[in-house]
């Protein structure tokens, strides 16, 4: 077999700054410095949305945590280590680019801290990329974080109402960078990131190595293949390659689908995103240790692409997963 190719995984949300002077309106915002950043950030307080609730900083955040990986990267990517007291529960590991920042950030827990682990870095704001992080087995409810002095903001894809998540679209997940960046008065910082983005997109549109390709995207499972569905991260970065997922009619963003549809369908290629609680690895192992599913042709010519699983989140890293995708599909059909 050839070596697999292994390879780095609504409206928007409203903001509305105030000044914390007392006047009418404000003179004007507030001037940037080299680094992307307000230089009277800390003397001017913000709000912004989160899930539908209006949520205001008397100053902009100098001890944040991040709970979840998604959350973290888009720290690390405004270039914001500087202003983070501790991050929690990583996926799968961040992007290398950042990851010399990354270590200069505590890590407080495997997966979720406890409320007490939280308090003892005195944050001053939480952000997570998941409504779980503030559920009744996560760190502790917004309400109550916010009696203890901390404020708090949830990414908009972790809305528990229907309502208030938006479509995952590239759109939407620079939306979130665009809101950090206010809350945190780097605005030209994250308009500069996402620029950055919207060419690197542009570019993998160009190339459209997936044209012609129907895809098997992986998630997990073994009985049953959890599978990247029509309307998340992973056909979100199908798309963008132009290629067709086998299971597009599946809701959701991922959904259980089914053995006997796979070989049906005998896509030529199977995408594995490479996740702590399933790696890409198990999944290729059961692909070529199945009686059935070993006869692929896409297990057969090795036509598997690895990535990981925060690249098909929302996050500072869709756009380099769908980079990934299009790299990946492009040294399969030069092999």
């Amino acid at each position: 077999m050839l070596p697999r190719t292994v390879l780095p995984r609504t409206p928007a949300t409203l903001l509305s700054l105030t000044c914390a002077l007392a006047l009418a309106g404000c003179a004007g915002a507030p001037s940037e410095g080299e680094d992307g950043s307000s230089s009277d950030a800390s003397a001017r307080s913000v709000t912004y949305t989160s899930c539908g609730q209006e949520r205001t900083l008397d100053e902009a955040p100098t001890a944040a945590v991040t709970l979840n990986q998604g959350a973290t990267e888009v720290m690390l990517a405004l270039g914001l280590e500087d202003r983070m007291a501790g991050t929690a529960y990583i996926d799968d590991g961040v992007s290398s680019r950042w990851q010399e920042a990354y270590d200069s950030v505590p890590v407080l827990a495997e997966e979720y801290p406890s409320l007490e682990q939280l308090l003892s870095v005195e944050p001053d704001l939480a952000y997570a990329s998941y409504g779980s992080a503030f559920a009744d087995d996560g760190v502790a409810s917004e309400d109550e974080l916010e009696q203890d002095g901390i404020g708090t903001y949830l990414s908009p894809f972790g809305c528990g109402d229907d309502a208030e998540r938006p479509e995952t679209t590239f759109e939407n997940v620079w939306s979130e960078i665009e809101t950090v960046g206010t809350i945190f008065g780097v605005e030209d910082t994250a308009t500069e990131l996402v620029d950055g983005q919207r060419e690197q997109l542009d570019e993998v549109r160009e190339q459209a190595s997936g044209e012609g390709t129907d895809i098997l995207w992986y998630d997990s499972g073994d009985d049953t293949p959890f599978v990247g569905a029509g309307e998340g991260g992973p056909q979100l970065l199908i798309d963008a390659v132009g290629g067709t997922n086998i299971f597009a009619d599946l809701e959701g963003g991922w959904a259980d689908g089914s053995w006997e549809d796979v070989v049906d369908a005998e896509p030529d290629v199977i995408v594995v995103p490479d996740a702590a609680w399933s790696s890409a690895e198990e999944k290729v192992e059961h692909l070529e240790s199945d009686p059935v599913l070993s006869e692929l042709d896409a297990v057969q010519q090795d036509r598997i692409v690895e990535i990981t699983y925060s690249q098909a989140t929302p996050g500072a890293t869709m756009v380099e997963g769908a980079q990934s995708l299009s790299d990946g599909l492009a040294e399969l059909d030069a092999s």
